[in-house]
């Protein structure tokens, strides 16, 4: 806030106000004050400081001894041996409960999603595997469940499909591992560089959007499993997909794949419904698709229903994570693809993953560090590149589960991923009969939760323009494509922006009866105009990019507003008063635009008046000589001390 210097206005302001012995003595006065004069350097540092260091993320290392820096500095890059200094039994029992509890759900889910990115079953466990014990370690959210989630798979599946149609190529999976690499670069370097404020130029509209777009189309390419279809096509809009599958439904539906998808679905969606009516039930839908793939593996196995048609996962690799290091283009013609297709997956994985370890870490009151977090993502994917491993990130479905199972820390990912390397070890051959109908049926469930209809109203009733942005988002995942509908996600985002900066808010303000507030006349219809004066409050900063409108909208108000009065047989408008508490700054064009508005106001004999402009703004009135302009005696710290000493005398009061 600007310095406020106490200042007794001269007794020629009570005699502009026709005051005598008899008038009213006024109200001390406060001039508004300048902030301390700042060398460039100064300036510079401060505007880096909030910029990239808000957090003061070296405050720790002041005044401590070499050994003790060092020490910091690796709990800084890994927090867990931060925490883990104070972790007991007591909290490792329920880290176990809940590490169990999602390996059940992750197991199963990561077969299924994936075959959205087109790999090999084997993937999504090798991902749960390696990605979730490296952010245990470096990660800050103590509730986030890291491995393969739906949205993430498509994505990397429908780019990587455009680069290469051959999915079964050897040449997919080296692109897949390659794109995983520079999706881990690229969150590391946001973190790295603490340029994690762009992901929030993604809207929570457009993600909105996005994510219930994205989660139909996953839906409707499961229908081919579902259905047991085999000619179904590559294509992920609705159009084609509807097409395929109507122009299957003589020859190619299979009836049992129908029925066991079918029920397996049903049954999902039930256990579902009994975790969200009945929370302490939520261990029901997590355990659910792991029943489901035990029991249709079972069925198969007996019944030969492969024989008939019922398609099924065959053979899946046991064993660790084979080292892929050798695997990744760092040169040739799949680089530039693979840079692309990272970076993009890249973010909207880290974008995912910051919302869930928001939400969750309000829930329990504590808070994360963004930039630790996209250190950790970034780590975990470079290092899952190098061990088979594709994109990974938080998953919602899991996360949820987690928090309600009563996890204490990140130890329950360790937990997760150690039951996923016995399933590796152990388990994995007997997922050969696990028919693909209920790999369909489990992520349909788990994609449903992300159609938020209730988030889609409440966007229509506080912002159409957040609904639109929801809206074209939505429709471009499931009319075109995922990447088409992320581009409008992500053009509409920054549409909404430009549109605020450049078009920003003006109000006319009049004061409220019987108080010295003044306030916007259409939120406040009671509040009253003063005679002979117009308050224009400006709610934006000042920048060359909407300095011109604004001049020109203050003056459309000047004749609008004198245009009115002059109807109403009011007093002519002579001061005009610009209300700049909103406004943090102003560049060198909104300098020259008030400079220009001065000098229009002065052909029509209106006076301008600045009210409670901030340190910043004040700093620059004065550096550009606009203050001497105007008239020092023409700033003041409030509308009501303008008024009073400008205006009627009956308004002063």
């Amino acid at each position: 806030m600007a310095e406020v210097i106490a200042e007794t206005r001269t007794n020629s302001s009570s005699r502009r106000h026709g005051g005598g012995d008899d008038t009213p003595s006024l109200p001390y006065m406060h001039k508004v004050g300048a902030p301390p004069k700042q060398t460039l350097f100064q300036e510079i540092k401060h505007s880096f400081n909030e910029t990239f260091f808000p957090d003061k993320p070296f405050g720790n290392f002041k005044d401590q001894s070499g050994s003790r820096k060092f020490v910091l500095g690796l709990q800084y890059i890994f927090p867990i041996l931060e925490w883990g200094r104070h972790y007991d039994l007591k909290k490792f029992r329920g880290d176990f409960i809940a590490g169990l509890t999602i390996a059940s759900l992750c197991i199963p889910q990561d077969l299924a999603y994936a075959k959205l990115a087109n790999l090999d079953p084997w993937y999504g466990l090798y991902s749960s595997f390696v990605a979730p014990l490296v952010y245990a370690f470096m990660g800050t959210s103590r509730d986030i469940a890291i491995g393969p989630v739906a949205v993430v798979s498509l994505l990397l599946g429908t780019l990587l499909s455009n680069e290469i149609s051959n999915t079964k190529s050897h040449d997919y999976l080296r692109l897949a591992f390659t794109a995983t690499f520079f999706a881990g670069v690229t969150q590391m370097l946001l973190g790295v560089c603490r340029l994690g404020f762009l992901i929030d130029f993604l809207s929570h509209a457009a993600i909105v959007g996005f994510m219930a777009g994205a989660a139909i189309t996953i839906g409707l390419q499961q229908l081919k499993g579902l259905l047991g279809i085999k000619d179904f096509t590559k294509n992920s809009d609705i159009v084609s997909v509807m097409h395929s599958v109507w122009s299957n439904v003589h020859h190619g539906w299979n009836w049992e794949t129908i029925l066991i998808g079918l029920s397996f679905l049903i049954f999902l969606l039930i256990t579902k419904y009994i975790a969200k009516k009945n929370k302490k039930l939520f261990w029901v839908s997590a355990i659910s698709p792991m029943i489901c793939v035990i029991v249709s593996t079972f069925f198969v196995y007996i019944t030969r229903a492969d024989k008939r048609g019922v398609t099924i996962v065959k053979h899946i690799k046991s064993g660790v994570n084979p080292s892929s290091a050798n695997e990744i283009f760092f040169h040739g013609k799949y680089l530039g693809a693979g840079v692309r297709v990272g970076v993009v997956a890249g973010l909207v994985a880290l974008t995912e993953a910051m919302a869930i370890g928001r939400t969750f870490a309000a829930m329990k009151d504590y808070s994360i560090d963004g930039n630790k977090e996209m250190v950790a993502m970034g780590t975990m994917n470079i290092v899952g590149s190098l061990t088979s491993c594709y994109v990974t990130t938080g998953s919602f479905s899991r996360s949820a589960v987690n928090y309600m199972a009563g996890c204490k820390t990140a130890v329950s990912n360790i937990v997760m991923a150690i039951v996923v390397l016995l399933t590796l070890l152990v388990i994995t051959p007997l997922f050969k009969y696990t028919p693909n109908a209920v790999l369909a049926s489990i992520i349909i469930a788990a994609v449903v939760n992300l159609v938020n209809i209730e988030a889609m109203v409440l966007l229509w009733k506080i912002d159409k323009f957040d609904f639109v942005a929801c809206m074209g988002a939505f429709f471009g995942v499931i009319f075109k494509s995922v990447e088409i509908g992320l581009l409008i996600a992500v053009a509409i985002s920054f549409a909404k922006i430009l549109l605020q900066v450049t078009r920003p808010r003006t109000a006319v303000l009049g004061k409220l009866p019987g108080t010295s507030v003044y306030r916007n006349i259409q939120q406040y219809p009671k509040a009253e105009q003063i005679p002979g004066m117009l308050i224009i409050r400006v709610d934006s900063a000042i920048y060359f990019s909407n300095s011109n409108y604004i001049k020109e909208r203050i003056l459309r108000w000047l004749i609008d507003e004198g245009a009115q009065r002059t109807e109403s047989e009011l007093p002519e408008i002579q001061h005009l008063i610009v209300e700049m508490s909103p406004v943090t700054d102003i560049d060198t064009s909104g300098i020259h635009a008030f400079e220009e508005l001065y000098k229009t106001l002065q052909k029509r004999e209106v006076q301008l008046m600045l009210a409670n402009p901030g340190p910043v703004v004040i700093e620059k009135l004065h550096a550009s000589n606009l203050a001497e302009l105007i008239g020092e005696d023409k700033i003041f710290l409030t509308v009501a001390d303008a008024v009073a000493t400008y205006g009627p005398k009956t308004a002063a009061f």
